[in-house]
């Protein structure tokens, strides 16, 4: 099970690995902008986020019926005209239906998302870099799924399934209810269950490298498994957790544990660095 674990955290850290290549540097003109948009969305839907290679991703939940995009975007040329091009290149676009909407990031790296008359410009200015930073408010009752490159992710007040991934992040999650998803590359994660009953299901956090905090509720009852896959240690200061095996103790690398009467499942992963559990 480790060693399928790991493959997992290494695959994502080279997949993500990807989208940091087109991160160059940024000297130069800068231009900043803001795009928003505002539309009805029913609460029961999935919202789907494909962040920029640089930029930070702020997702709250609500309890309009509605979803509220705010982007600052950031763009770097070598001249006012190459700032021009590049700035008309770069934003978001989305693909909407009843039910579903993803927000698709765009710029001078993403030729698919160009339009025709734009794909000989690209050629010249794919490695010009960029930032979008958004803040996003959607329905609280729906299912939410963020793809980010390098930058802080923040979620909170939504009540469904929560599916994480970015390339290098300092996540912190909120949670409500529902189920969480979340693979970092490099970075650290903090997320705090609510301090009553618990109306989720599993929970699942990877991280390669760095750091992994986890804010449990005394009154949990769960199933929670904790590991170190390489090098760091656990800190564990939850004195409600009982070994699920009792012959086999918890260490600084490995808890195999149950609080309360046991259920939900708890799953924690760090490659290198540390993994603390702490009381709210």
């Amino acid at each position: 099970m480790i060693r399928q674990t790991l493959r997992i955290l290494s695959a994502a850290v080279v997949i993500f690995a990807a989208a940091g290549l087109l991160i160059g540097q940024t000297d130069g003109l800068k231009r900043s902008t803001t795009k928003t948009d505002r539309f009805d969305f029913g609460a029961g839907g999935t919202v789907v986020i494909q962040g920029a290679p640089n930029g930070s991703v702020k997702v709250t939940g609500s309890r309009n019926s509605e979803i509220s995009i705010s982007a600052v975007i950031e763009v770097w040329g070598a001249s006012e005209q190459e700032l021009e091009q590049v700035t008309n290149l770069t934003g978001f676009v989305l693909q909407e239906s009843t039910s579903r909407i993803n927000l698709l990031s765009i710029g001078p790296d993403n030729r698919k998302a160009a339009k025709k008359a734009d794909r000989k410009l690209l050629k010249n200015l794919g490695g010009i870099p960029y930032s979008i930073s958004y803040t996003i408010s959607v329905p609280q009752y729906c299912d939410v799924e963020i793809n980010a490159g390098k930058g802080d992710i923040s979620v909170s007040g939504i009540d469904g399934d929560l599916r994480i991934n970015g390339l290098e992040s300092n996540v912190d999650i909120k949670l409500v209810s529902g189920t969480l998803a979340a693979t970092i590359g490099k970075g650290s994660v903090e997320f705090t269950m609510p301090n009553q009953a618990w109306r989720g299901s599993t929970i699942d956090v990877q991280v390669a490298t760095g750091t992994l905090t986890a804010h449990l509720p005394r009154a949990l009852s769960a199933d929670l498994t904790a590991v170190i896959l390489r090098s760091g240690s656990i800190k564990n200061d939850l004195t409600i957790l009982k070994p699920r095996v009792r012959n086999v103790p918890f260490t600084d690398r490995g808890i195999a544990g149950r609080a309360g009467n046991g259920g939900t499942l708890v799953k924690l992963t760090v490659g290198d660095g540390t993994l603390s559990l702490l009381p709210l």
